[in-house]
């Protein structure tokens, strides 16, 4: 049992003893799908963080227990399956799942074997028309910043000022930033100042040397 599978699931042991270890035994697309019926979806919370491989650890504050169970077993089923299968099978679950399902499926991304494989998954979701799938890949999340070419890392930083979400909720910013980001981020704020409308104050943070 990798260390991330044992934090993740001592964390949902904690907040739901009464659920035991049937959540966990069922056949994986089973559980899979039934882990926010009996897990629940509340957002863990507290202290809670998770650390990878390459010792890097963040808070996962703010995933729902569901995502948090659906993480245990993404990482149980790669460790029955031969690594050719990884990436076939990450893929399966984030085209065929439902919402909270693909969203666990990107907050789970920095914690699998050899994560850089699912690079394709991760990008698609940075161009995702939905909210809470585009924050899951983009928030409290290390994978961009690890992974992510320059252009689409800063599409990225983009869309999240697009969108309203504060950038401080990208990991790894300040070691990504570049003067291409700070051009981009400078055209931006001129194009809303001579439209007449507000500049969103994130755009400072992306400007300042």
């Amino acid at each position: 049992m990798s260390a991330a599978v044992a934090t993740l699931a001592a964390l949902v042991a904690a907040r739901r003893p009464d659920a035991g270890t049937a959540w966990r035994a069922a056949p994986f697309d089973t559980a899979f799908a039934g882990a926010g019926r009996r897990l629940g979806t509340a957002a863990v919370g507290g202290d809670a963080a998770v650390g990878d491989a390459t010792g890097r650890t963040w808070s996962i504050a703010t995933w729902g227990l569901d995502e948090v169970g659906r993480a245990v077993l993404l990482l149980d089923e790669l460790g029955r399956l031969g690594p050719a299968d990884h990436v076939a099978r990450v893929d399966d679950c984030w085209r065929a799942g439902a919402l909270r399902e693909r969203q666990a499926v990107l907050r789970a991304l920095p914690l699998l074997p050899e994560p850089a494989r699912f690079l394709t998954i991760a990008l698609d979701a940075g161009r995702a028309s939905m909210q809470p799938v585009f924050e899951a890949i983009a928030c409290e999340n290390p994978y961009p910043a690890a992974f992510f070419p320059e252009p689409s890392f800063n599409h990225l930083v983009l869309k999240a000022v697009f969108t309203e979400v504060p950038v401080a909720r990208i990991l790894g910013l300040d070691t990504r930033r570049t003067p291409e980001l700070a051009r981009m981020a400078a055209d931006y704020a001129s194009e809303r100042t001579a439209a007449g409308r507000p500049v969103p104050a994130d755009l400072d943070r992306l400007t300042r040397r």
